[in-house]
């Protein structure tokens, strides 16, 4: 099997919402890529600027107070941010499509399933019929698994569960064929029986349809069940990204470590689930050093005055972490005192 193609790359990306309190910089410098039919995983507690960064990929960040100050999105080479509200809309919902997290409120409740999903058909296939447009809602209905899939276009979002909502959500989402999905806490809301049935699901129609998944989540078991590679996002900086079983097996950032700590374990009892001290900065309030610094049981005088690169501790492991500078200190004795 060749190289797989990137499909989406964003470079140097810089969001900012302008506030009566200040500029508060929600997405800082950040740079990642997606591979042709690869599922990566975007994880961090809430406030990370994960779901910023999903919005400004699909140009949906809100204005005013929020604006995308610097950076490209390239999309086959295109670049989203150079284009028109109008250009947008095509790409938008066509080839890159979103699945929000709470279905209920993305849903509207006026209007019944088969009118909004033939709805999107129809902006992107201006050629098809309506029929043609219901058939081919009801075979995405069908392809998420959703029975009566007949029946189901004529009822409203109220009528159905949430797990049904969200297959709904992401029939949506693929009814045009989509090279990129964005996939923002598509589980949220469910419970861990449903949970289970849409990853599985989100799987099968990223082999069967070779459809590239941008999976934003807080929730490592999500991740590990799921995603090939992994960016770990902190105060809207990346800090680790690396394949998916090294982050599980060899976490480099303090974060990473807490986060995969503080997973609980049913195999056997502890005294005391571990959590990471402290929270999740305001963004914008830390003017200098590490962002993590004050939360971090390693840190140094040097994490307080400066911000760390994304250090490369091996062709696909990226950490933005001091203890893993190599110009200045010991790699392999900061590994030991991450790990002590």
């Amino acid at each position: 099997m060749g190289e797989r193609k990137t499909v989406l790359q964003v470079k140097d990306l810089q969001t900012t919402f302008f506030t009566d309190s200040g500029e508060i910089p929600a997405v800082d410098h950040i740079d990642f890529h997606v591979k042709e039919g690869e599922i990566l995983g975007i994880v961090g507690e809430s406030g990370c600027g994960k779901s910023v960064t999903s919005l400004s990929i699909m140009g949906l960040v809100p204005k005013p107070p929020g604006k995308i100050v610097g950076g490209e999105i390239l999309f086959q080479d295109k670049d989203l941010l150079r284009m028109t509200e109008r250009q947008m809309r095509q790409i938008r919902g066509n080839d890159i499509a979103m699945i929000f997290q709470e279905p209920m409120t993305s849903l509207n409740p006026l209007f019944t399933i088969g009118n909004q999903m033939t709805e999107a058909i129809r902006i992107h296939k201006k050629n098809w019929s309506k029929k043609k447009a219901e058939a081919r809602a009801v075979e995405m209905l069908k392809l998420v698994g959703m029975p009566r899939a007949d029946e189901l276009l004529k009822e409203y979002p109220h009528q159905l569960s949430g797990g049904m909502r969200q297959r709904v959500m992401i029939a949506m989402a693929l009814v045009c064929d989509p090279k990129v999905l964005i996939a923002d806490e598509p589980t949220t809301a469910l419970d861990v029986t449903i949970q289970a049935q849409i990853l599985k699901l989100m799987k099968e129609l990223n082999t069967r349809l070779n459809t590239s998944v941008l999976l934003i989540t807080h929730d490592l078991g999500v991740v590990a069940e799921t995603c090939e590679r992994v960016i770990v996002m902190y105060a809207g900086q990346i800090i680790e990204e690396a394949p998916a079983k090294q982050i599980f097996e060899d976490p480099q950032h303090p974060y990473t470590k807490g986060l995969i700590q503080s997973v609980p374990d049913m195999r056997y009892k502890k005294e005391r689930l571990y959590s990471i001290p402290g929270n999740v900065p305001k963004p914008g309030s830390i003017r200098h050093g590490c962002r993590f610094a004050a939360r971090c049981e390693f840190a140094f005088d040097r994490c307080l005055k400066e911000n760390p690169a994304l250090y490369e501790t091996s062709d696909v492991h990226q950490t933005r972490c001091f203890l893993y500078d190599e110009e200045r200190v010991d790699k392999h004795d900061n590994k030991a005192l991450i790990e002590s």
